[in-house]
């Protein structure tokens, strides 16, 4: 009969649990990810991130190959309008600190779709813009809509994947680095400057056909480069693209995946602002080094080098090709290797290729070959260091927006750096003292962050009832929870004496 009694009070008490958790069907613990998504869904959302990177990268590098077309169109050389690469830059950080703030508060998908059809917007104007400083409020405009999107789309994978982001993460910079690489494809091989008979003849008639009035967007006596139709076809795309945001935002409202207690509240590191600046800092040096590097490889092995133009153009392509294939790549290997495993493997590429680069700076053979591993040890990094983080910590819109600014500083910074020393510097591998010091300062503060999680990691485990993530006090409910069980095993021990007795 006291067993009888006991079972039923356990059960009760077990009910009772349930209710402390407030929970109904979740575990005790952390709430897995994809636990409230279907794969299709989830999977249709990875689709539109992926096409969004790829129109992201499609706008950003068509400037590079238009850009003589872009300064004839607004009256200006190419030295005189290259104020629009920082505006770009400085529209592209402001953005990032914008996306991180909006992500946490608005929906992510309507955020995105908003920021789509702003860049969608630039990329339709700009052809036709005729007053430089408008063209550089216009390009810095779309710089914004960049970082919101840059930040956004990689919080919105930790989101959608949670534990499984790795390969996702890597796609994801995949498509922008395949935008990359098929913009100046559109823009100079399919609507290139085809100059021939019909060429005076259709700026004659267009010239005849002006109006007398000059407006901003506007021109009477120039012919309209071909190869401005580029923006006009990356906006189509880039507008496209925003739809499939927009049909997300109503279709379904976003659930996340995110590691979270029982409660709802979301799991993150007592040093979590510690790692994030760390973070900071990193992407600081790494995309910093791999902007310059791509930037001034071309007139590194022109003038320093001693190459021709077709082979100095041939190993600028190489460090994007292989660019490109290393994140490629880079989605299966993730599947495989641990983030911080692949970022360890990715920084000793980058040490050892610029260390040979640095010694053996005008030998052809080791150019081509380093430049080669050079871009397959940097294409991963970046991707591969919001993963590993995310094992440790949240990731919030906040989060990603600090250590994507400092992405964005450093490609303003680094590059404007080596450009300010070539001019007072001659003689001098400065593009390879650059690439090599970079690869030791990033080796270096790596361990540095993974020496401050571990020893935080072996502070919780060796003091019981710590946890080593921070969590409110509210949260801890099995303390009660185990003073009923001792209760009940008590009377049950008291109960069993006594019918012994």
């Amino acid at each position: 009969m006291e067993e009888q009694h006991f079972e039923k009070e356990q059960q009760n008490s077990t009910e009772e649990f349930k209710e402390l958790r407030g929970s109904k069907n979740v575990d005790i613990g952390l709430v897995r990810p994809g636990r409230y998504k279907s794969d299709c869904w989830r999977w249709f959302v990875s689709i539109a991130l992926y096409a969004s990177a790829l129109v992201l990268g499609m706008a950003i590098s068509v400037l590079g190959p238009t850009l003589e077309d872009l300064a004839s169109n607004v009256n200006k050389s190419i030295s005189n309008l290259s104020y629009i690469f920082v505006g770009r830059s400085a529209g592209y950080a402001g953005g990032s600190l914008l996306g991180g703030i909006l992500f946490d508060i608005v929906s992510p998908h309507m955020l995105l779709g908003l920021s789509l059809l702003i860049t969608s917007s630039g990329m339709f104007g700009t052809p036709f813009c005729k007053n430089a400083w408008l063209l550089t409020a216009l390009i810095s405009s779309v710089g914004v809509s960049m970082g919101v999107i840059d930040t956004g789309g990689n919080v919105l994978i930790l989101d959608t994947w949670g534990e499984q982001a790795g390969p996702h993460l890597q796609a994801f910079h995949f498509s922008f680095a395949a935008g990359a690489f098929v913009s100046p494809i559109i823009a100079k091989l399919l609507f290139g400057h085809k100059p021939g008979k019909n060429a005076s003849a259709d700026a004659t008639t267009m010239s005849e056909n002006s109006s007398s009035t000059i407006l901003p967007f506007s021109h009477p006596t120039r012919s309209f480069p071909t190869s401005m139709w580029a923006y006009v076809v990356i906006g189509v795309f880039v507008l496209l693209v925003s739809l499939s945001f927009f049909i997300l935002y109503f279709r379904s409202p976003p659930i996340s995946s995110r590691k979270k207690t029982a409660n709802g509240k979301q799991v993150f590191s007592k040093r979590h602002n510690t790692l994030i600046f760390l973070l900071s800092m990193f992407f600081f040096f790494y995309v910093g080094s791999e902007v310059a590097y791509s930037s001034f490889i071309f007139t590194y092995a022109k003038d320093y080098a001693g190459m021709d133009q077709a082979r100095a153009a041939g190993l600028n392509s190489l460090f994007w090709g292989t660019f490109a294939v290393g994140r490629g790549l880079a989605i299966f290997i993730a599947a495989c290797l641990r983030p911080g495993t692949l970022i360890l493997l990715c920084l000793v590429g980058t040490t050892v290729s610029s260390l040979l680069l640095l010694l053996f700076s005008r030998n052809d053979p080791v150019l081509w070959t380093c430049t080669a591993l050079l871009g397959i040890s940097m294409s991963t990094i970046f991707p591969s260091g919001i993963s590993w983080v995310e094992q440790y910590t949240t990731v919030t819109g906040r989060s990603a927006a600090v250590f994507v600014v400092g992405a964005a500083l450093g490609e303003m910074v680094l590059p404007a750096l080596v450009g300010f020393l070539l001019g007072h510097v001659q003689n001098q591998p400065l593009l390879m003292y650059l690439a090599f010091g970079t690869s030791v300062f990033t080796s270096v503060l790596f361990p540095v962050m993974y020496k401050i999680i571990s020893r935080e990691r072996a502070t919780g485990k060796s003091n019981q009832g710590d946890s080593e993530y921070s969590q409110s006090p509210q949260d801890n409910t099995e303390e009660p929870n185990n003073e009923k069980k001792a209760e009940y095993k008590d009377s049950y021990d008291s109960s069993l004496k006594k019918s012994a007795a």
